[in-house]
């Protein structure tokens, strides 16, 4: 689309999600009533002569009379063929987690598999530029979570939510992510991979905005609602003072979910905002089992928690390989040659113990042949 029309759907969006929050105020129709209501222009003109007793009000019925109807059946139609589903509020499918939410997307625009939705969903938020640290966490947190049978949801941006989204996979587990764009747009783009295994690994992808609108800076605190919305919590792994991380905190608070965050370096900025959040009352998260012994005990019955040792489910590997785990820094990454004389190991063997803690998921490659720990501190 060109700039016009996205200033145009953009418009019509804010009216879309005004009109909505009227309709679902309305004390005498049921959620049917209010969905088919919304779904019938004609019906839907009318307000603007007769109104409907007990909440729709001439600015409404104004909002309602402009429109572009024509626009969202197209909108509709092109997400179909690409083979989105379009889940409308009050619809079978659409989140009953979200319809409790003050402003809550008219209508979603969602890939894959709505079911996975059904079990306690965790939101996992931070930094775009991650530490090693954060991402290692994220990664981790994100597999023991998913092991356990938790759908772990993010924002699919680079860092902390694409390395959510990584943990979630590798274990295999469902991923969950809401988008900033339309459902045909990926950003950033070199995301796209990674959205399509989601999809296919039986996770979701999400987004209340029509196919074809680009990233916006306002978009994203606005889909931040939708992340909180979705889930039991929301964990802080990383976050500058001034963050999105925080807004997806914040609107948590507000929407009566848990805020939780993991503690970093007092002289990390990324360290910053989890740090604050702990300050100001926020759970402090050391490992998954932190998150899942917060849990209420209905939700608690939906799992499958494993009391492994060295963590939730943990790979087996050779004591050999765990002892050159615990000298990798889960904070940084180090090179093959600082390695090798650290475990006195000659590089072939250790090229083979680094490549069984690969497959155990424990280690991870970065580039320039570095490595660092996916694994959280042990703790007592």
């Amino acid at each position: 689309m060109g700039g016009a029309n996205n200033l145009k759907t953009l418009e019509n969006a804010r009216q879309y999600r005004y009109v909505l929050s009227a309709l679902t105020r309305l004390s005498d129709l049921s959620t049917s009533a209010r969905a088919a209501l919304f779904r019938d222009p004609d019906r839907l003109r009318a307000l603007s002569s007769g109104g409907i007793p007990g909440g729709i009000d001439g600015r409404t019925a104004d909002a309602l009379s402009r429109l572009d109807w024509n626009a969202y059946e197209a909108a509709d139609r092109k997400a179909e063929a690409s083979g989105a589903r379009i889940l409308g509020f009050g619809e079978e499918g659409y989140p009953e987690a979200l319809t409790h939410l003050a402003d809550p997307p008219p209508a979603l625009y969602a890939l894959g598999s709505p079911e996975c939705l059904a079990v306690p969903c965790v939101a996992l938020v931070g930094a775009r530029q991650a530490t090693v640290y954060g991402r290692n966490v994220a990664e981790t947190l994100a597999a023991d979570l998913a092991r356990s049978g938790v759908t772990v949801v993010s924002g699919l941006a680079r860092g902390i939510d694409a390395a959510s989204h990584e943990g979630s996979l590798a274990v295999p587990g469902r991923a969950a992510a809401v988008l900033g764009t339309g459902i045909d747009r990926v950003y950033p783009a070199e995301n796209g991979p990674l959205q399509r295994r989601m999809v296919e690994g039986g996770g979701l992808v999400l987004t209340e905005y029509p196919p074809g609108t680009a990233p916006r800076k306002w978009h994203f605190p606005q889909r931040n609602r939708i992340i909180a919305g979705l889930c039991w919590g929301v964990v802080v792994v990383e976050a500058e003072e001034r963050s999105g991380s925080l807004i997806t905190a914040r609107m948590a608070l507000e929407s009566d979910r848990e805020v939780l965050a993991v503690p970093h370096a007092v002289t990390s900025r990324a360290g910053i905002g989890p740090n604050a959040l702990i300050h100001d009352g926020a759970r402090l998260v050391r490992r998954a089992e932190d998150i899942l012994e917060l849990m209420p005990a209905h939700l608690k019955a939906r799992l499958h928690i494993s009391r492994a040792p060295g963590g939730i489910g943990a790979p087996p590997v050779s004591a050999e390989a765990a002892g050159l785990l615990e000298r990798m820094p889960c904070d940084a990454a180090v090179g093959l040659d600082a390695l090798a004389a650290d475990a006195s190991l000659e590089m072939p063997r250790l090229m083979a113990l680094l490549l069984e803690l690969q497959m155990a998921g424990l280690c991870v490659e970065l580039p320039g042949m570095r490595y660092a720990r996916r694994s959280l501190p042990k703790t007592s």
